[in-house]
């Protein structure tokens, strides 16, 4: 197994696997969301979650909805021993239903989605996250805020929000006025993926004692170009987040066996920063 941090009581690699390319999302473009709804049937998913945990992930981390509780019954029911982080599912209408689902679909983890973070504060509705912190605190699990805006971070942690990690995008999307594509049923086109951004959300990360799932690391798919880039938006994360921290990584291995390859790429920069500290 890869290195791993805590996240309440659980031992969590620190390479996770996402879920946005099981579901289509790719934030690129509309021919690459169709390849990956094409490539991905049940089957293939689960597959790529058994090779993820062959390769040494203990966690996997996706939305909370009735799409991925299935692939959750199906893949432990075929028994897959990976363990899961989920998301709210913003398109519901009952945020407490949903958490509810959650809870009976054994997730370790809940954490609040990014987007509604994100348009919640920027509508100055803090006593509505705060309401959602402790709606997520009641059920027992860890408790996560998911956000793509440093000042969320630095704002939770001024006035000691409720939350044990935060799901930490890199990339600032929410610059621009976003919902949520699972809501509005098309691509967010234009999103901003700019590099400015990540030095400002690393330090954010480094800011705080709690643990930090980083996101959105490799530019979903704009930082893949060779192995060498990939390779290089690995190491500028681990260089930059708390040993307690970690990254989630979506995966398409269609072409070739990315999980391997991620893996080992992690493997081999944990061990070389374990060896030089």
């Amino acid at each position: 197994m890869l290195p791993t941090i805590k996240i309440g009581d659980h031992e969590v690699t620190r390479l996770i696997i996402g879920g946005n390319p099981f579901a289509g999302n790719s934030h690129l473009n509309e021919e690459k969301n169709e390849e990956m709804l094409n490539y991905f049937t049940m089957e293939n998913i689960k597959k790529t979650l058994f090779r993820a945990e062959e390769c040494g992930i203990n966690t996997f981390q996706v939305r909370g909805d009735n799409f991925f509780f299935r692939v959750a019954r199906e893949y432990r029911n075929d028994g897959g021993k990976m363990q899961w982080i989920a998301q709210t599912a913003s398109e519901l209408s009952s945020f407490e239903g949903n958490v509810n689902q959650i809870v009976k679909n054994r997730a370790i983890a809940i954490y609040l989605h990014g987007t509604a973070t994100d348009s919640l504060f920027k509508g100055g509705h803090m006593d509505e996250i705060v309401r959602r912190l402790k709606i997520l605190r009641a059920t027992g699990k860890p408790v996560g805020l998911g956000t793509h805006m440093p000042e969320v971070i630095e704002y939770s942690e001024e006035h000691n929000w409720d939350v044990d990690f935060y799901m930490a995008c890199v990339y600032n999307l929410s610059k621009i006025d976003r919902v949520s594509s699972a809501i509005t049923g098309r691509m967010n086109a234009g999103e901003p993926f700019d590099d400015e951004d990540k030095p400002i959300m690393y330090k954010t990360i480094r800011s705080t004692d709690k643990p930090c799932l980083a996101f959105k690391i490799l530019g979903a798919g704009r930082k893949c170009r060779s192995t060498e880039t990939v390779r290089a938006a690995f190491k500028e994360a681990f260089d930059n987040i708390k040993p307690t921290d970690a990254v989630i990584v979506g995966m398409f291995p269609r072409e070739k066996d990315q999980v391997y390859e991620n893996c080992k790429i992690v493997e081999e920069i944990l061990s070389l920063t374990q060896s030089s500290s």
